[in-house]
């Protein structure tokens, strides 16, 4: 018995769904073979530009104080909180 044009149809269809699937996990396996490498040296710049953020961050926070005069397990008391208890 002849196939109709719809079985036809319906199984080009499915042929091209399967080959666009067999190339969506080749990229996938691909992918995941030439991570590694990049990941490695990504995560290390990333940490270090972090670093190097946060030092800049800490040396904003330092503008201002003179470490010779403050003890540095003292605890800083805002003005506001200083006059209430006089």
């Amino acid at each position: 018995m002849p196939r109709g044009r719809s079985t036809f149809t319906k199984r080009q269809k499915e042929q091209a769904r399967q080959q666009k699937q067999r190339d969506k996990n080749e990229r996938k396996t691909q992918r995941k073979e030439d991570k590694p490498e990049g990941l490695v040296v990504d995560e290390e710049q990333e940490m270090r530009e972090m670093r190097e953020l946060a030092e800049a961050q800490a040396a904003l926070f330092r503008i201002g104080n003179d470490d010779s005069e403050t003890d540095p397990t003292e605890v800083s008391i805002p003005h506001a909180i200083k006059t209430m208890d006089r």
